[in-house]
């Protein structure tokens, strides 16, 4: 590889800023040991400076042996008109115990004489005497020129200034900042082309996506020399969010061939998901190359092809972040998708070619009932079992009552009975529950678990309900999916009917079924 793109992520600090993030203590512990395992180069992870619980983290954090980051504290150049010995941010940066700060000053002249208040000289001053002493202190500085693309628009003299104040005052880096995140890439080109002639330092990239180019914006600048960018890993933050790291870290190294962390790209996949879990918020699946739908194919002639020519429908191969393909099953994918399909759990099948197809048209005329097994892996399994003979359930649903009706003034209470039938023993069970489903859930594990202790541990972990024909209104069909989990496993199964409580015993039925397959 050319060269070493150094990679610093924010998503401890800038990621926090976003919409529903709120992060324990313990998260950030835990994310700081996940996004060190990736091998990024620095990781941001707060202001000591901004609330107590900061300050605890700092604190916790310098205990925290990092194998491939340096721990990054970050701040503000000092107050205007207050001596950097005697300010608290600068402070609260030397306490830190890191190694390595980051500083933001103001790059455009509008924010440091009506945002903050001074004359463009102070705002100088103020960064050449908080970079210099805290580079005096011993510390490595990387210094973030905040709303630069939009200064330099402004006044280019001055932003360009700023960058040679902060090279005087002996900055390690100096990191280029679309705060705004609004400049075109013809625009950051032109202004990363007049820091690299005005300065001679380390220059990096930090881009926020309020025009969807943070991305993009942030490989342009290391087209033209930048050698360091900032971000947060799944693209969290403030409005719009920061530049995605997921996305950037790949095509740097896989398209460009620049080495950003190594042989640590194959953890890209895990590790987006394992950040995402930590942030408690939903995966994005479309993000490209960590998505589970980057590298799903539906379409018939790209699945065809796919199979005919490793790469002709995919940019790289997926496992090179980790990832995987997947072939979605649908009336539109033909029968090179089912045969793909079948080779995982009936080789033998997935070899003849009318079995394939016959599979095919039943699949088919299921979807077109609203079945669709695309969410719903293990359900595709049991029909096929079906389909071919090969399963026999091991127990049957005799007959089941739901009651939902008030139990006491405006309290609505739910109850079940079910009856099974285990291999021509019958058992009965009723179950209350906090909604008719609940109530279901309750009955049938109770009339199983005497034959079929496995249940004891399985839960539910989500719940899907999706209208099929919205025209119908009230009277419409409806598709459930429901996944769940003996601890260690997960499978998804579906149930379709125009009653949303049958549809959901269909699904659960298909969940037990699947759980005593390999009983």
């Amino acid at each position: 590889m050319s060269r070493k793109i150094e990679i610093f992520d924010s998503t401890l600090r800038d990621g926090a800023q976003a919409r529903g993030i709120n992060y324990s203590l313990s998260d950030k512990l835990q994310m700081l040991r996940l996004l060190d395992s990736l091998g990024v180069d620095y990781i941001e992870a707060g202001n000591p400076a901004s609330n107590p619980k900061e300050r605890q983290f700092f604190e916790e954090a310098v205990k925290v042996g990092l194998k491939n980051a340096k721990h990054v504290a970050f701040g503000s150049t000092r107050r205007k008109n207050t001596p950097v010995k005697d300010d608290l941010g600068v402070k609260a940066l030397m306490d830190a115990g890191t190694d390595t700060v980051a500083v933001f000053g103001k790059a455009w002249d509008l924010h440091a004489t009506e945002v903050i208040g001074t004359t463009l000289e102070e705002n100088l001053c103020m960064i050449f005497d908080t970079l210099k002493y805290l580079k005096d202190s011993g510390k490595e500085v990387i210094f973030d020129a905040e709303h630069f693309f939009d200064g330099y628009k402004a006044n280019p003299s001055y932003a360009v200034e700023v960058l040679k104040t902060a090279c005087r005052a002996g900055a390690d880096t100096i990191v280029l900042c679309d705060t705004n995140g609004g400049t075109m890439p013809d625009d950051i080109g032109e202004a990363v082309r007049a820091s690299l002639e005005a300065v001679d330092r380390k220059l990096g990239i930090h881009a926020h996506n309020d025009a969807d180019l943070a991305v993009a914006n942030s490989l342009k600048a290391v087209s033209l020399g930048a050698c360091h960018v900032q971000g947060t890993l799944l693209g969290y933050g403030e409005r719009s969010g920061n530049a995605r790291l997921s996305s950037i870290i790949p095509n740097l190294q896989l398209k460009l061939g620049l080495e950003c962390i190594g042989g640590n790209i194959k953890k890209l996949y895990d590790v987006s998901r394992q950040a995402a879990e930590i942030t408690n918020l939903p995966f994005d699946e479309t993000l490209p190359y960590v998505g589970r739908n980057a590298f799903a194919h539906k379409g018939g002639m790209h699945i065809d092809g796919l199979c005919k020519a490793q790469g002709s429908f995919e940019h790289i191969d997926p496992s090179a972040v980790g990832n995987s393909r997947e072939f979605l099953l649908s009336e539109v994918a033909g029968k090179s998708a089912m045969a793909e399909k079948l080779k995982d759990i009936f080789p033998d099948v997935a070899e003849d070619k009318k079995e394939v197809a016959r599979l095919m048209e039943t699949l088919k005329s299921l979807e077109s009932e609203g079945y669709s097994f695309e969410g719903a892996e293990s359900s595709f399994k049991l029909f096929v079992m079906k389909e071919l003979g090969m399963h026999r359930s091991k127990f049957s649903l005799v007959h089941f009552k739901v009651s939902d009706e008030p139990t006491v003034e405006s309290a609505f209470g739910a109850y079940a009975v079910v009856k099974v039938d285990v291999d021509g023993e019958n058992r009965m069970a009723a179950a209350e529950g906090n909604g008719p489903v609940n109530a279901l859930d309750k009955a049938l594990r109770e009339a199983l678990g005497t034959f079929f202790p496995a249940l004891k541990g399985v839960t539910l972990t989500d719940y899907k309900v999706r209208v099929l024909d919205t025209t119908a209104a009230t009277a419409a069909k409806v598709r459930v999916v429901i996944e769940s989990s003996d601890g260690t496993r997960y499978w998804r199964t579906m149930g379709v009917s125009t009653d949303v409580i049958e549809a959901s015993l269909f699904a659960l039925i298909d969940s037990i079924d699947c759980l005593l397959l390999d009983e």
